[in-house]
C-alpha cells in the first residue's frame, strides 16, 4: 500500500484583525513592554498631580484659549490646541493628550529605526528610553506648556523626511505643514525649515518637493503674521524677539564700548544698564522678566513687549554683539556647555528650577497675576470650570518624587549621544553626513539656539534628546558587521545509497 502525502498548503487563511494585532505585539514585545511601563508612569503622574502642573508661561496659553488673539510674546499654536479642548473643561484631558504625545514620540523613534535603518528591536527600544522614561520629560508633559507638542512635531518632521529616499511633492507639502505647526507652536521651530530645506537640497531631492515644503510652510505662517500685524502692528510672529535678544546681551553689554551717542541715539541709550558687568545678576532673566523692588530691568511696567520697545531692544542687542563679539561668544559657550553637566544645579533661580520638579510647592495655589481682561487664577478656573491649582495626592506623588530623584538623563549622556552622532556624520563625509546629518544638526541646533538668543533653561534641552538618540542609533547601526548574504561554497555532496 502506497501512502500519498497531501499537497502543501501554499496560501494560509488570512489572520483576523485581533490575531494580526497579537502577532504584531509579540513581534515587538520588547518595545511594547517598555511602552506599557512608560504609560503606567504617566498614569501615576496624573493621579498624583491633578489636574495639571503649572509654569509661568502656562497662564498666557490659557488666556489665548479663552480670548483668542495673536499673543505678543509667543505664537498661538499651543493656545489653539487648548482652545480645541476647551469644551471639555478639563486640564486633566489636556495633559492626557500631552502624555500621549510623549508616547507617540517614542513610537516614532522606534518605528523609524527598525523599519528604515534596520536597527535591532532592542536597540531601537533603547533609543526611545530617554523620551519614555526620563522623569523630567514626564513632568514636562504634566505641565500646561507647549513643549510636548513641539517635541512630537519636530520628531515627526525628521521621521517624515528620513523615511522617504525619494520625496514626492505631496510628502513635501505634508512636511511643510508639519513645519508650519512647529513654528506656530514655538517660534524657534521656524529655523528648522531652513535646516530641512538645506538637507533636501544637499540630498538632491528635486525642486518640486523643496518648493512644496517652502510653500506649505509659508502659507500658514504668513497668514498668522498678517493677523499679528492687524492686531499688534508688526508683520511678525511676536513682539518679543528683540527684547529676548536684549536679555541675552544684558550680562555683558557695556555702553562705553558700544560708542552710543546719547543725543542722537537716546532710545538706545535709555536701555543701558548702569551696573558694571562684573556686578550684575547671575541670570540674564533678571533684566527682562524679574520685576522686583530693585527694578533691575530698564523697561517700564507693562512696556516690555510693545513694538517700539521690541525694535529698540533688538537694535541695542545687535549693537552690543557687534561691539563685544568676544563677550557674546563667551556667554553663548558657557550656556551651551552648561547643557552637558552630570549634575543639575539650580538655575536660573530657585523658583524656576523647582517648577520642573514634582516636589514643587509653588503651583498648589495659583498666582493672581494680571492677565488680559482678567487675572491668571480666574482664567485657569474659568477654563477648568472649577479649581485648577495642582492637587497633590499620595502615595502617587511620593512615588514620582522619588522616581525623579533617580531616573533622569544626565547632561553628560546627552553630550555623548551628540558626539556619537557627530562621529556618524564624519564617517559619511563623502555623502555629506548621510541620514545622520539631519537629526544631529537638529539636536545641536536646539541646544545652541536658546544659548545664542535667550538663556539656558533645562526644558530647552528636552526637544534635542530624541534627535540626538536618533543620530546616535543610526550611527551605531551603520557600524554593525555586515550580514552574511551567501552560503559557503559546497565542494562535494554526500552519496545517497538505496538504504541510507
Amino acid at each position: 500500500m502506497v501512502a500519498v502525502a497531501e499537497p502543501p498548503v501554499v496560501d494560509a487563511p488570512p489572520l483576523g484583525g485581533w490575531r494580526r494585532l497579537l502577532v504584531l505585539l509579540r513581534r515587538h514585545r520588547i518595545f511594547v513592554i517598555a511602552l506599557g511601563l512608560a504609560a503606567s508612569l504617566r498614569i501615576v503622574t496624573m493621579l498624583g498631580f491633578g489636574p495639571a502642573m503649572w509654569f509661568n508661561d502656562s497662564y498666557d496659553y490659557v488666556s489665548v484659549a479663552l480670548r483668542p488673539r495673536p499673543h505678543p510674546i509667543r505664537p498661538d499654536g499651543y493656545g489653539f490646541w487648548l482652545l480645541m479642548l476647551r469644551p471639555l473643561h478639563s486640564f486633566a484631558v489636556v495633559v492626557f493628550t500631552q502624555h500621549l504625545m510623549g508616547l507617540a514620540t517614542g513610537l516614532l523613534i522606534y518605528a523609524l529605526l527598525t523599519q528604515k535603518f534596520g536597527v535591532p528591536k532592542w536597540g531601537a527600544t533603547l533609543a526611545a528610553v530617554p523620551v519614555l522614561f526620563d522623569a523630567y520629560q514626564i513632568q514636562l508633559e504634566q505641565l500646561i506648556m507647549s513643549d510636548s507638542m513641539f517635541i512630537l512635531l519636530v520628531v515627526g518632521v525628521v521621521t517624515l523626511v528620513l523615511w522617504h529616499d525619494a520625496m514626492s511633492w505631496r510628502v513635501g507639502a505634508a512636511t511643510g505643514l508639519l513645519l508650519a505647526l512647529t513654528a506656530l507652536t514655538r517660534s524657534i521651530g521656524l529655523p528648522i525649515l531652513a535646516l530641512v530645506v538645506g538637507y533636501l537640497v544637499i540630498k538632491r531631492a528635486g525642486w518640486k518637493p523643496v518648493a512644496a515644503v517652502i510653500v506649505a510652510c509659508a502659507v500658514p505662517v504668513v497668514a498668522y503674521m498678517g493677523w499679528f500685524k492687524a492686531v499688534n502692528g508688526q508683520f511678525s510672529m511676536t513682539n518679543s524677539d528683540g527684547a529676548i535678544l536684549y536679555m541675552r546681551t544684558s550680562l555683558f553689554a557695556d555702553c562705553h564700548k558700544m560708542n552710543l551717542d546719547k543725543r542722537k541715539e537716546l532710545e538706545l541709550a535709555l536701555l543701558c544698564i548702569n551696573t558694571p558687568p562684573d556686578k550684575r545678576e547671575p541670570s540674564a532673566q533678571a533684566y527682562l522678566w524679574w520685576d522686583n523692588e530693585n527694578q533691575l530691568h530698564v523697561f517700564g511696567s507693562g512696556m516690555r513687549f510693545t513694538p517700539e520697545i521690541n525694535t529698540n531692544a533688538g537694535a541695542f542687542a545687535k549693537r552690543a554683539i557687534l561691539a563685544q563679539p568676544g563677550d557674546y561668544l563667551a556667554v553663548v559657550a558657557k550656556d551651551f556647555f552648561r547643557a552637558f553637566r552630570w549634575d543639575r544645579p539650580r538655575f536660573p533661580d530657585y523658583k524656576t528650577y523647582h517648577l520642573y520638579e514634582f516636589d514643587n510647592p509653588f503651583t498648589r495655589e495659583l498666582p493672581k497675576w494680571s492677565s488680559y481682561h482678567s487675572t491668571t487664577d480666574k482664567d485657569a478656573e474659568a477654563y477648568e470650570n472649577g479649581k485648577a491649582a495642582t492637587h497633590v495626592v499620595r502615595p502617587w506623588s511620593d512615588f514620582m518624587i522619588g522616581y525623579q530623584n533617580v531616573v533622569r538623563l544626565p547632561g553628560i549622556v546627552l553630550g555623548l549621544l551628540l558626539l556619537t552622532g557627530l562621529y556618524g556624520v564624519a564617517l559619511r563625509w563623502r555623502d555629506i553626513g548621510g541620514p545622520v546629518l539631519l537629526p544631529w544638526l537638529g539636536a545641536a541646533g536646539l541646544i545652541l539656539a536658546p544659548a545664542a538668543t535667550a538663556e539656558f533653561d533645562y526644558r530647552y534641552l528636552l526637544p534635542a534628546v530624541p534627535l540626538a538618540c536618533l543620530a546616535a542609533a543610526i550611527t551605531l547601526a551603520a557600524l554593525r558587521l555586515p550580514k552574511i548574504t551567501s552560503l559557503p561554497k559546497v565542494t562535494s555532496l554526500p552519496k545517497i545509497t538505496k538504504g541510507g
